[in-house]
């Protein structure tokens, strides 16, 4: 079984710097451009069913995808972004102007302490590993399937079942990209095969 986890094209937001988490943002121009370009390099990659983000640039990206493969998309909301509070729609630069006491608290120990109204990397990966094990569940690891969702969301995927060769599981993603890993039923173990693949872009 090959699990193809893709990043949703770019949003406005992307290109400003600010911080989306859960805030519902659209795909911009390019975006939509890069979902069609991700759905075309998917051709080489047949998948049976595809799992979604309930956020629509994660949904907009997804259903580039299913419609060019005429398969059905499942929308998962434990595979939104990483939800941020009072910080979404701010840059970096602005939280640690606007939140000093706050932003040293987290960036100290972001696994335990919250952006303000937001949620802990602890809760977040606890989030995204019971959407994934629900996903598998979904397939009984015998099907190809494509997972669409965020940045710091498919990190946590990949850190979650990559959980026994954890020397793999750091990753970083562009917008529009393919990371591939492998599932043995058999052995139940993964494989990262590939991490964010951008050939396809290149045809723009």
């Amino acid at each position: 079984m090959k699990l193809y986890l893709i990043r949703h094209g770019q949003t406005d937001w992307n290109i400003q710097g600010k911080i989306q988490g859960s805030h519902d943002i659209p795909l911009n121009d390019t975006g939509r451009a890069q979902a069609k370009l991700v759905a075309e390099g998917m051709d080489s990659r047949p998948v049976t069913k595809i799992f979604s983000s309930t956020l629509m640039r994660a949904v907009e990206t997804a259903r580039m995808i299913g419609d060019r493969q005429h398969v059905e998309t499942y929308l998962v909301p434990g595979l939104i972004e990483v939800e941020f509070g009072k910080w979404e729609g701010m840059t970096w630069d602005e939280i640690k102007e606007q939140y000093p006491a706050e932003y040293e608290r987290w960036s100290i120990n972001p696994v335990d302490v919250a952006p303000p109204g937001g949620e802990t990397q602890m809760e977040a990966m606890e989030r995204v590993a019971g959407a994934i094990e629900a996903v598998m569940e979904m397939t009984n690891g015998r099907e190809d399937i494509a997972v669409v969702s965020h940045g710091a969301t498919m990190a946590y995927i990949v850190a979650y079942l990559m959980r026994n060769h954890p020397e793999e599981a750091e990753i970083i993603v562009d917008n529009a990209s393919i990371t591939t890993v492998n599932y043995n039923p058999i052995t139940q173990d993964y494989m990262l095969l590939e991490v964010n693949d951008t050939a396809h872009l290149c045809k723009r």
